[in-house]
């Protein structure tokens, strides 16, 4: 009777740095740890003082190595890692090794690409498409940031828009957004016009605040260096010398779309976000951020960065909750 043949084992020992203390690696309480070992089920590891060794599958070990190599690249940088950082480390890699990734990318650079730090915090992409995101911000004059809630496409937008000013390459920012559940009815609102549109341009200060001194602020705005208003009053006007930032872009129409992207200037940018699942213009109105990717695409110097549910930088249940929709609206032919 022939014995059934075993799948070859391979192993693998790596050294920890003593300059990095154990618990930096493994986590509090074995944190980190508990993660890989979750995502590696079919591969034992063994830790004993800074020599951590993998036993299991080639192709799992060389993943294991690979991304203790990579833990301690971040590491180096003195940023710590985080269960999420590792989770999406992981992901990175089993996206790579399935053809779905450059090799040149790498976790490691995609966890430690500073954008903007204010306070203590510092705010980098979190994931590959959140980099490849920002790299064409800063290789294209004109980016398209689309995708669900939660992908950070306008806080990543605006932390690129902040960073230009302080490093002198604009001289002023525009955010601006549809105000579009007002609709006409803006005039029948009480209260003066800034408390009529605050609550549509909301979202917008809060994400500020975490970027730059709320002091400071006030003063930016009424000195013109930083302009928040809804995109009815960008018509007629030629921004130059700014970034400019249209949030929520779902929610133009195409005649409104053409009038942004036209009030663009020399030495401007323009960063246009939003998820066209979430449209909330009235019954039969067209979204112009639907219909844009059909008439510019290929345009020279026009970039379109698409995030999904992957990208999701909330709460884990967030992404699912957006897949359980994209399915629901892809069976009712949505």
């Amino acid at each position: 009777m022939t014995q059934p043949t075993t799948a070859p084992q391979a192993h693998a020992q790596f050294t920890v740095p003593t300059k990095h203390p154990m618990v930096m690696v493994l986590g509090s309480g074995d944190s980190l740890l508990r993660v890989i070992e979750k995502a590696f089920p079919s591969t034992d590891i063994h830790v004993r003082g800074n020599e951590v060794s993998a036993t299991g599958d080639p192709e799992e070990v060389a993943l294991v190595q690979r991304l203790f190599d990579e833990m301690m690249l971040v590491l180096r940088t003195g940023q710590p890692m985080t269960e999420d950082a590792v989770e999406r480390s992981i992901s990175m890699l089993r996206a790579a090794e399935n053809g779905e990734g450059e090799a040149a990318e790498t976790p490691a650079e995609v966890l430690t690409q500073n954008i903007l730090s204010n306070r203590g915090r510092t705010i980098r992409p979190k994931t590959l498409n959140q980099k490849r995101y920002v790299d064409a911000i800063d290789k294209h004059t004109v980016v398209f940031g689309i995708g669900p809630a939660g992908t950070g496409k306008t806080y990543l937008a605006m932390a690129k828009a902040v960073q230009a000013l302080q490093s002198k390459q604009v001289t002023r920012i525009i955010l601006t957004r549809p105000a579009v559940e007002a609709g006409e009815r803006l005039g029948f609102l009480p209260g003066t016009l800034y408390e009529k549109i605050d609550p549509y341009l909301r979202p917008l200060y809060d994400a500020l605040h975490d970027m730059l001194d709320p002091d400071s602020i006030p003063r930016l705005m009424a000195a013109g260096t930083i302009e928040v208003a809804p995109l009815a009053y960008m018509r007629g006007r030629t921004l130059n010398d700014a970034f400019i930032i249209l949030d929520e872009a779902q929610n133009t129409n195409p005649e409104q779309m053409k009038m942004f992207l036209t009030r663009l200037g020399f030495d401007s940018k323009i960063v246009i976000t939003g998820d066209v699942t979430q449209v909330d213009l009235p019954g039969g109105t067209k979204s112009g951020l639907r219909q844009v990717r059909d008439i510019l695409d290929g345009v020279d110097d026009v970039h379109f960065s698409l995030l999904t549910s992957k990208d999701v930088v909330r709460h884990k249940l967030v992404g699912r909750i957006v897949d359980a929709y994209e399915q629901y609206d892809s069976r009712n032919g949505k």
